[in-house]
């Protein structure tokens, strides 16, 4: 068992991953290889074989990654509240690991390691189900994870990957109720709604980012473009990445010139309503399938709205919940929306891109939660345990 293992054991068994990712480095690439040559003979887009691919630097990245997490506070027996009862009794609620978590992901093989580092850390087992796309990849860096994990002398089943490459293994994997604690699949939205909809074991829903960005009548223009930018372009195939544009009718005329600009300049295509359309030609008209779209590529949805109640009844009825932005210099207007908007994160004057768990301080994440169950956001490793109370007394018996 992992879960008594102390956080010194831990730690240096992290570490010795970290090291052993190091020294190994040529196998695992030689891995990749196989898995790139395969995406690309099967004319797999280059974006993807991209997120695939693994170089000498990004394994590099990987290990470091996972020295960061070995750095991390240890959420395990933490006492989230306690206090002596009016009889005496000492009760204590502390964090305990989930038991054993399944991850069902899509193409990027660092998320092998990163999963397995979080759950390793807080204390869990981790049954590790890839994309059929990056089996040797992932087979070559569970290896090396059992291998480390052996060496330091915690057992090497901590880490385990789901034998086979067909919907079977995920299947029985989203089957296993009482063997598996937890599944969190991680990637795009068919593969997140497959798991919900067919899975017995309890699911940690992770979300796909249909992220909106409001320009209040109030906002500095300026800072708006940056935002606006940043938010769609700075990564644009990631689910914090914005995938509309609402502005307020009061500021569009001066607005939407220089965001059509902006965005050009930035490679992005605008799909909008008929404001849009009539601030320039480049537009593209909008269809009701596009505010309801996460692109994941360089385009965004864009409309003009009347007021911020109208942009709010927009995102309530599009957003998939992840995260929303206002720029606004008008305190009341920011508070009102933050108030209004339900979703995982809502930022003011700050670009979506920041709803991550190292942006915000948590060190690495295994996925952003859109749901509303104990963990919500970025999960990071509290968000890997559970609690459980410990209640001490002194030959205590109730009346």
């Amino acid at each position: 068992m992992l879960a008594p293992q102390s956080r010194t054991a831990r730690d240096a068994a992290l570490h010795a991953v970290a090291d052993a990712l190091s020294a190994r480095t040529d196998e695992i690439l030689a891995a990749n290889v196989q898995d790139v040559a395969r995406a690309r003979a099967t004319g797999t887009p280059e974006a993807v074989v991209d997120r695939l691919t693994l170089t000498a630097e990004r394994v590099a990245a990987i290990a470091s990654d996972v020295r960061d997490v070995v750095a991390l506070p240890d959420p395990v027996g933490e006492v989230v509240r306690g206090r002596t009862l009016p009889n005496g009794l000492d009760l204590r609620q502390v964090r305990v690991p989930l038991g054993v978590v399944g991850i069902i992901y899509e193409a990027r093989p660092n998320v092998t390691v990163d999963a397995a580092a979080l759950c390793l850390k807080s204390g869990n087992a981790v049954l590790l189900r890839g994309s059929s796309s990056a089996y040797a990849s992932n087979t070559a860096l569970v290896g090396v994870l059992r291998d480390a994990l052996h060496e330091a002398g915690l057992p090497a089943d901590c880490v385990q990957l789901v034998p086979g490459e067909g919907r079977e293994s995920a299947t029985e994997l989203m089957r296993a109720r009482g063997l598996v604690d937890v599944l969190i699949p991680r990637g795009g939205a068919s593969l997140i709604r497959s798991v919900v909809e067919q899975s017995t074991v309890p699911v940690i829903e992770t979300g796909v980012g249909n992220c909106h960005v409001y320009v209040d009548a109030s906002a500095d223009l300026d800072m708006a473009v940056d935002v606006l930018v940043n938010s769609k372009a700075q990564r644009p195939s990631v689910c914090n990445a914005a995938e509309t544009v609402l502005v307020h009718a009061d500021v569009a005329e001066a607005f939407l010139p220089r965001a059509l600009d902006a965005l050009a300049a930035a490679g992005v295509t605008v799909h909008g309503d008929a404001s849009w359309q009539r601030a320039d030609a480049r537009v593209v008209p909008a269809t009701v399938e596009d505010w309801g779209t996460e692109y994941l590529s360089y385009d965004i949805a864009a409309a003009v709205v009347p007021d911020l109640e109208a942009a709010v009844a927009h995102i309530r009825e599009w957003t998939s919940g992840h995260t929303e932005a206002i720029v606004s210099r008008d305190a009341a207007a920011a508070r009102r929306f933050t108030a209004l908007v339900d979703s995982t994160a809502v930022m003011v004057n700050a670009s979506t891109r920041f709803t991550d768990g190292g942006q915000f301080g948590f060190g690495a994440e295994i996925g952003i939660s859109t749901q509303k169950l104990h963990a919500r956001g970025p999960m990071g490793l509290p968000e890997l345990t559970a609690t459980k109370y410990v209640v001490t007394g002194d030959g205590h018996t109730r009346d």
